[in-house]
């Protein structure tokens, strides 16, 4: 009597414990390894991956079906006294789908509502820090809608390909990237007339947060008391959460900062410098003189310094002026290359008709 056993490898399993659970010799999980091992990186099991062995009535293995993933599926079978491992061919199938919706409490809960998964809330936010900062703008009823590649094997989702164009809409004011390659291979996104949405300054210097406190000239404070102004955003996020250089530039200082705790203050080109206070920790190489590139960690979310709890305090500065982070112009990206308009007009055009016609 032949028996199947079949199971799915949880965190911190490797398949030799996997298989001795079920009773199988130490002697053939060791064969079965070894025939697995030009095929697999058996020291990266991944966990969710799932098996199928097949045991003859004295318990040996005779068959093992082993699926790593969707896509890499291999089969070991019992050939007199060694084991020989095939690996499928799985046939894939790449869709382009278009996702919409509308904002209720965040955007990342509203994709997961739709059945998407938080890598495409990550990319699609990417797509607009340098315009949008979601961590203070983004509201219940804004509106979200995009067109993106997806791979299937079957039914089953396997990944998610490009972006092709994405759209938010934030109190009437729409927000559109679209996807377009100057050379094989080789794209970003534009807005509609035909400029990088990449600028010299991000929007936010960190994600998956909330505003706890905006930017005024009259804040009581919340250890010192009394009316003071205020000249930062305060972004409430977990400790250690990184935090983002909003732009390239030259480290001005790094270290204790009186009552803004471990601060990092940033000078950049245009006359602008960038402040962020309460920082848990700040990298070694993070120093007085030292050149940092948009998106570097230069620290991480802490409570030093007169803080009530873990949050960012992040503040920016103009020619020696305080000034709203949320409402500064900053230079807009590069065009596309005049060889390349006439294409890009082409696709934006056929991409708007597809992501705001009505029928989708």
């Amino acid at each position: 009597m032949h028996r199947v056993i079949d199971g799915a490898i949880q965190p911190g399993q490797s398949l030799a414990q996997v298989l001795s659970a079920h009773g199988i010799s130490g002697r053939i999980t060791h064969q079965v390894a070894q025939a697995l091992r030009p095929h697999l990186n058996l020291r990266k099991i991944r966990p969710g991956a799932t098996f199928e062995a097949t045991l003859d009535e004295t318990g040996a293995l005779t068959h093992f079906l082993y699926r790593a993933s969707p896509l890499e599926i291999y089969e070991v079978t019992r050939e007199q006294a060694e084991y020989r491992v095939t690996q499928h061919e799985v046939p894939i199938e790449q869709r382009v789908e278009e996702i919409a919706g509308t904002v209720t409490s965040s955007l990342f809960e509203s994709m997961e509502a739709l059945g998407e998964k938080p890598e495409l809330a990550v990319r699609f936010v990417d797509i607009f820090v340098w315009d949008f900062d979601f961590n203070s703008d983004s509201q219940p009823g804004d509106r979200f809608r995009m067109l993106v590649e997806k791979t299937y094997s079957g039914a089953a989702f396997v990944r998610y390909g490009k972006i092709l164009i994405a759209e938010y809409e934030n109190r009437g004011k729409v927000y559109t990237g679209v996807y377009f390659e100057t050379a094989s291979g080789t794209g970003d996104f534009y807005t509609p007339d035909g400029r990088s949405v990449r600028k010299t300054f991000l929007r936010s210097p960190l994600q998956f947060t909330r505003i706890s406190s905006g930017y005024t000239h009259r804040r009581r404070h919340p250890i010192l008391g009394g009316v003071r102004p205020h000249h930062g955003i305060d972004y409430a996020a977990p400790h250690g959460t990184p935090v983002w250089a909003v732009a390239d530039g030259v480290v001005q200082s790094a270290g204790w900062n009186g009552g803004n705790g471990k601060s990092v203050v940033i000078q950049h080109r245009g006359g602008y410098r960038t402040m962020y206070n309460h920082l848990s920790r700040i990298p070694p190489g993070i120093r007085k003189g030292a050149g940092v590139r948009q998106k570097q960690v230069i620290g991480y979310v802490g409570s030093t310094g007169l803080s009530t709890g873990p949050h960012l305090d992040y503040r920016l500065i103009k020619d020696g002026h305080f000034v709203n982070p949320l409402t500064q112009k900053f230079i807009p990206g590069d065009p596309i290359p005049q060889p390349h308009q006439a294409a890009f007009r082409n696709l934006r055009d056929r991409l708007l008709v597809e992501v705001r016609s009505p029928a989708q």
